[in-house]
């Protein structure tokens, strides 16, 4: 049984998403709904459905900023809305599926057997990629394991320079590779990194601490083999320089 929630700040729409749900009732249930989004970021921070159906226009905060401020997104968005200009957003914000209001049964249908095509490939993914990242952390530590493009990628953790914050994803910067955009967040890629080797300098960076070429102290940077220059954050520098 698929669990769904729904966020949208109109009741009507609800309800009637509600209804329409209502008739595949043997495969999908809805455990939340919200008008409030808020209410619904608080939610998501401590439940993980199977998909979440979520309307674009709403006046606090829009359905693709709602998107940014989750820190994972381990299931399935469907995105609703009555106008079908955000098609194209909705598909580059990685949504399963998107519905025009008012909600078609059978698009609907459709969309059903989309998200169940996403858990089950999701589902058997991170499994995998769990497995694989268990088994490093207790017999390879100088070994990470990350899915970019649909592939597991194994790396040396000594050919990673620096990682980069992108929003939801995370930039690795490699030793003599092309750079890996990860569908991670930095403080995901941080709990995977062996600390003892590592460190979040920054908000939106994480340093090898082996790669340091040089730390320019009266300007607050550091400056890594590969020459780039990356901030110290203030608040961090007291404890890098622990680290160091």
């Amino acid at each position: 049984m698929l669990r769904a929630v729904i966020v949208d700040d109109e009741p009507k729409a609800v309800q009637g998403l509600i209804w329409e749900l209502g008739n595949f009732s043997d495969e999908i249930e809805v455990v939340a709904s919200f008008t409030n989004p808020e209410k619904a970021l608080d939610y998501l921070a401590t439940n993980t459905p199977d998909c979440l159906f979520l309307d674009v226009q709403m006046p606090t905060i829009g359905g693709f900023q709602f998107l940014e401020k989750l820190d994972t997104i381990d299931f399935a968005v469907i995105i609703t809305t009555a106008y079908d200009e955000y098609a194209i957003k909705a598909l580059k914000h990685e949504a399963v599926d998107y519905l025009l209001k008012p909600i078609d049964s059978d698009d609907l249908k459709d969309t059903i057997a989309k998200i169940k095509k996403h858990s089950d490939r999701t589902l058997n993914a991170a499994k995998f990629e769990s497995m694989l990242s268990n088994f490093n952390s207790k017999f390879d530590k100088r070994r990470i394991t990350v899915n970019t493009d649909g592939k597991l990628v194994f790396l040396d953790v000594d050919d990673i320079i620096y990682v980069e914050s992108d929003g939801n994803y995370s930039t690795l910067h490699l030793q003599g590779q092309k750079n890996l955009l990860v569908t991670k967040k930095l403080k995901e890629i941080d709990a995977i990194l062996p600390e003892h080797y590592f460190f979040r300098i920054h908000n939106s960076f994480i340093i090898n601490l082996n790669k340091i070429k040089a730390f320019v102290k009266n300007e607050g940077y550091v400056i890594m083999d590969s020459n780039h220059k990356i901030p110290v954050a203030r608040q961090r520098k007291s404890d890098f320089l622990e680290k160091l």
